[in-house]
């Protein structure tokens, strides 16, 4: 996995040896810490499946195992390891697959009166249509227990979906797929410390892409930065009650969307997830070492930090993905469902536009403070994208656009350039971008995402040529945000964490 579960392992065994207890770490990922020969008392370099863990077990016959700070791998071998008699530390088995297990997962959550979009398990062609008409497109379809949100997609009407079902997966009785109402909303991801009874939650991080870009590919804010208090505190209780239905004994992670302000739980993980890391080097709560110590034996209260949730900070913080599309020819860059980014960055101030700022330069994105975009917007998305663009003019920026978006802004009095498409003569918008006449693109997604089509070839050659392409209109907000803040000509300065962590205290 990622270096995110490479830090929750390497923070588990510090736990562990704190608490005089000797550790065995099985890991197949040379680039990592926790396969350094001194981190733990013994290091196994295996795949991780369950017959090369086993045989590990067989050897070493551990007092227990500890799966839920390896990500969705380690928590996949939880079963197999039940069923040959190895104890599981922690979150039980039987409480893993009930959250993990859909139809399960559906009738706890109907149980506890927890709203979740609508949806339905399909072991087939016909009953995924029929459970997409059932409950009305857009859905969200993937396979059951996936990684990273892979094969996932938004899909808008019954031909896309039996498209999808052709191309991306194969159903079977046992790998059937998933459709789900897409519910186009405000995403939060809380990630909290359960001993089965109490819960601590360190911070409630919001995303600033709305729900439908995978978490791991969102920009995120710590604390929140628009939840109202009711929001909050149904966060909070919804949290509660799930942590202790699934008598969840160490982290879990939970997915919330708010949609005409109703908050629906989209899944809950019960484990740590990619957000750990970060929430533990804001906050100053060491999240890992905590749920190692619950994994134990130990409770909230031994432990001394209280519980719900942990107090807001004075600072934000911003986390933003790394990706590298560049590196990767002829790979799709619009952000979904599916996960694409290979690392994350993280920007502090007191100031949320100054802590963007830093985030999005660290991750690599340029500002010129005068510059020119590039607008495709496809025509759901144009009544939202005009005042983006319009704010865009305001700063200074000269807009060119294809007829459509070009036609549609005149209109709007917004002064732009029409470029001509790919396929329209010479110069062309790709022309404009491999001369450096263009310093950002904002490319809003028609239907369909195969090389053939001219958005891709626009993504992938504004990548190509280190040009930012923002394809969510919320990721350009937050660009133009910035942008607005930098012409204000505030200062920027650096400090160190321990400087936030201090004003927090």
């Amino acid at each position: 996995q990622g270096i995110e579960f490479d830090y929750c392992s390497v923070h588990s065994i510090w736990a562990l040896k704190e608490a005089g207890i000797e550790s065995i770490i099985i890991n197949n990922n040379p680039e990592t810490v926790s396969t350094d020969f001194d981190t733990s008392d013994r290091l196994y370099f295996e795949p991780l499946t369950p017959e090369d863990v086993l045989n590990v077990i067989y050897n070493e016959q551990p007092e227990g195992v500890i799966v839920q700070f390896g990500g969705q791998t380690a928590i996949n071998l939880a079963e197999p390891l039940a069923k040959a008699g190895v104890p599981i530390l922690g979150t039980s088995m039987e409480k893993i697959d009930l959250a993990e297990d859909r139809d399960k997962f559906e009738a706890l959550l109907n149980q506890l009166n927890i709203p979740r979009p609508q949806g339905g398990t399909a072991y087939s062609v016909e009953e995924a249509v029929a459970v997409a008409s059932k409950i009305g497109y857009p859905v969200v379809v993937r396979p059951s227990y996936v990684l990273g949100g892979r094969a996932m997609e938004i899909v808008y009407n019954e031909s896309e979906l039996y498209g999808y079902v052709e191309s991306a997966v194969k159903i079977t009785p046992k790998h059937p797929i998933l459709v789900d109402k897409y519910v186009v909303g405000k995403e939060i991801e809380v990630d909290a410390i359960s001993d089965g009874k109490d819960i601590l939650i360190p911070g409630i991080m919001e995303h600033i892409e709305r729900a439908g870009v995978h978490s791991g590919d969102s920009m995120a804010v710590y604390p929140q930065i628009s939840l109202e208090e009711k929001t909050i505190e149904l966060i909070v209780d919804y949290t509660r009650r799930l942590a202790q239905a699934l008598e969840i004994k160490g982290l879990l992670n939970i997915q919330f969307v708010l949609h005409d302000d109703k908050l629906y739980v989209l899944e809950v993980n019960p484990r740590a997830s990619r957000t750990v890391p970060i929430l533990s080097k804001v906050t100053g709560v060491p999240m890992v070492k905590l749920a190692t110590q619950i994994c134990l034996g130990k409770s909230l209260s031994d432990l001394g930090y209280g519980t719900g949730l942990w107090k807001n900070s004075p600072f934000k913080a911003v986390k933003v993905p790394v990706f590298s599309f560049a590196k990767l020819h002829d790979v799709e860059t619009s952000l979904g469902p599916e996960m694409k980014s290979t690392g994350e960055v993280l920007g502090m101030d007191l100031e949320y536009a100054k802590a963007m700022y830093k985030a999005l330069l660290a991750s690599g994105m340029k500002f010129p403070i005068q510059g020119a975009v590039l607008a495709t917007i496809a025509d759901k998305d144009k009544e939202e994208a005009f005042p983006l663009l319009k704010r865009l003019e305001k700063v200074g920026y000269q807009i060119y656009a294809t007829s459509g978006t070009a036609d549609y802004l005149k209109k709007r009095g917004v002064e732009v350039k029409a470029v001509k498409k790919i396929g329209e003569g010479d110069p062309n918008l790709l022309d404009l971008i491999r001369t450096n006449k263009i310093n950002v693109v904002i490319n809003t997604l028609t239907k369909g995402k195969i090389p053939e089509r001219d958005g891709f070839k626009i993504r992938r050659t504004a990548v190509e040529n280190g040009i930012p392409c923002l394809t969510s209109l919320d990721t350009a907000k937050a660009f133009i945000d910035v942008l607005e803040h930098c012409l204000a000509g505030q200062d920027l300065d650096v400090k160190p964490l321990n400087y936030y962590l201090q004003l927090a205290n």
